[in-house]
């Protein structure tokens, strides 16, 4: 994991879609830097999984079972996280799907699902844990997004770009809303990461010459969540080797 040094100590995160890819790496890397975290995923089997990486390394985990574009699934979720560590200093919304399918052929299914999950389930998350950090007197809140949603296409997917761009839109606009809460809130735009799942471009495209690796968005999301970002709120921080260039 990440060798950037964070002391966490004290703090607890909710990371969502932690059950594998750049989800398992930030959960991994916080727990590595002192946070007790709780991992969520649709799948208890690989959150669990998770959990136990994070043990083995000595970090304190919690593996729940949410599926965040059920507002109810997702407010349980929250207060499993409060029963376990008190309070939530940290949220990263990592839960998201992706299909790539050609927008004459998409169905409604397709395109529902993965709006409500990548958008929706980031607001619900974004406004249910807000309450919580409002009333503990702040906290950070790290969308991830995509450079698919950020001044770059792919080949098909139009759904999962729609629901990219809603969340930098969001991220902005729920930055300004809970700054008042000492709430700050900011995205990673992900290109180029080889987890098996997200879009990515051609690979000549990528100035830096190599895929990216989920740990690399680990290490952007750990500096969000350190002192140096205090002052660093409603932005997009983007992680693709520099293909948008």
């Amino acid at each position: 994991m990440s060798s950037f040094s964070v002391d966490l100590a004290g703090q607890s995160a909710l990371v969502t879609g932690a059950g594998a890819g750049i989800g398992r790496a930030i959960a991994l890397t916080l727990a590595q830097s002192g946070a007790a975290v709780a991992i969520s995923d649709l799948n208890i089997e690989r959150a669990e999984t998770v959990a136990e990486e994070a043990h083995a390394q000595g970090g304190a985990c919690v593996a729940l079972r949410a599926d965040v574009s059920n507002r109810f699934q997702t407010a349980n979720m929250i207060e499993q996280v409060r029963d376990a560590y008190g309070r939530i200093d940290i949220l990263v919304n990592a839960a998201g799907i992706f299909k790539a399918e050609p927008m004459l052929n998409i169905d409604e299914w397709d395109w529902r699902r993965q709006l409500e999950v990548n958008s929706t389930g980031t607001f619900f998350c974004m406004q249910l844990v807000g309450r919580v950090m409002a009333d503990e007197g702040g906290g950070r809140m790290i969308n991830l997004t995509s450079t698919a949603g950020y001044h770059q296409t792919i080949p098909s997917g139009i759904p999962y770009a729609a629901s990219k761009g809603s969340i930098i839109a969001m991220t902005r606009q729920a930055a300004r809303e809970l700054a008042p809460h000492g709430i700050r809130v900011n995205a990673i735009a992900a290109g180029n990461i080889d987890d098996g799942d997200l879009p990515r471009v051609a690979p000549e495209r990528v100035l830096l010459n190599r895929a990216g690796r989920p740990d690399d968005i680990a290490k952007a999301a750990l500096f969000l969540c350190s002192d140096a970002a205090d002052f660093i709120t409603g932005q997009v921080i983007v992680v693709d080797g520099g293909s948008l260039l």
